[in-house]
């Protein structure tokens, strides 16, 4: 006695399933693609993004109703820039003090160089 049937068994009921070939199943409908959201340096805050180097760029952004200053580097997915975990988020605050410090920062650059 054989423990598993075979795939060329036919069952010999009296089914009407059995009055012809078997039909194709349908073919399998496509989910439709959803857009993605365009990456930082398309659109909008592209005005606002300033390149540093490649791929370093400094961007000014919103968010939560606060104006930032994201030096970040981004990378490439697939055709488009992403921003990387690599970068900082500064606010203007933060910004304006960094700007005050520039030339103290600019001669410890040539004390070291």
């Amino acid at each position: 006695m054989p423990k598993h049937k075979s795939a060329e068994t036919v069952d010999s009921g009296d089914s009407s399933s059995d009055s012809g070939p078997d039909p194709e199943p349908a073919p399998k409908k496509q989910k439709p693609e959803k857009k993605k959201e365009k990456s930082k340096v398309d659109g909008d805050d592209q005005e606002h993004m300033y390149a540093l180097s490649r791929q370093k760029f400094v961007n000014v952004r919103e968010f939560r109703g606060r104006i930032l200053i994201d030096i970040r580097e981004y990378y490439d997915a697939g055709g488009e820039m992403k921003p990387g975990k690599k970068g900082i988020s500064l606010t203007v605050e933060q910004w304006r003090k960094l700007e005050e410090k520039v030339d103290e920062i600019n001669d410890s650059i040539k004390t070291m160089a």
